[in-house]
């Protein structure tokens, strides 16, 4: 059950994600700089565990490299540490698009922006998603995705909040998504 959690947990962050980078057709009203994103999961209503907890739960090789991962984005007590560019907002690579799902963008003001997302891999499933800009200094992420696995039904709900930490972002690398692939 935790390694399902835990492959859960990544999974909602990529397809949340994946609708954020792919409807982002023009560049979203926030600052470059460094960001910092905290998150908060549910799986089939229930609390994801802490990040110490899942950790622990690693094989020894799995667990170095996430920690050392998690210590060059800010650790696993605080949130991931993110460097945007101007140039990676500009071409709407803000967020990472790393599966393969069909987006459909829905509405979208000012301030708001909803999409849906229809994914086969890694495992079939449906998300829907919608970001509110509270200020180019702050962002909110919610996401609900159900997928079937194993032949049950599993759903998921996330937030993710996002506050701007400043314009250096420091010995945090800038953060560079895959550009879309190309239509054939």
């Amino acid at each position: 059950m935790r390694r399902f959690r835990l492959r859960l947990a990544s999974l909602g962050l990529l397809l949340s994600s994946h609708g954020m980078a792919v409807q982002a057709q023009n560049a979203p009203p926030i600052k470059p700089g460094l960001w910092e994103v905290k998150s908060e999961r549910l799986v089939n209503g229930q609390p994801m565990p802490d990040m110490a907890q899942r950790l622990k739960d690693m094989p020894p090789e799995a667990r170095a490299r996430m920690e050392a991962a998690m210590k060059a984005r800010g650790g696993p007590t605080g949130g991931l540490k993110i460097c945007h560019t101007k140039e990676s907002l500009d071409q709407g690579r803000w967020q990472e698009a790393q599966t393969r799902c069909k987006t459909d963008v829905g509405s979208r003001s000012g301030s708001v922006w909803k999409w849906h997302s229809s994914c086969t891999e890694p495992m079939p499933s449906e998300t829907d998603g919608e970001v509110t800009f509270a200020s180019p200094e702050s962002y909110t992420v919610k996401t609900s995705t159900t997928m079937t696995m194993k032949g049950q039904a599993r759903t998921s709900q996330m937030t993710m909040t996002a506050s701007w930490l400043g314009s250096d972002c420091g010995t945090v690398k800038p953060f560079t998504a895959p550009a879309a692939p190309a239509k054939p």
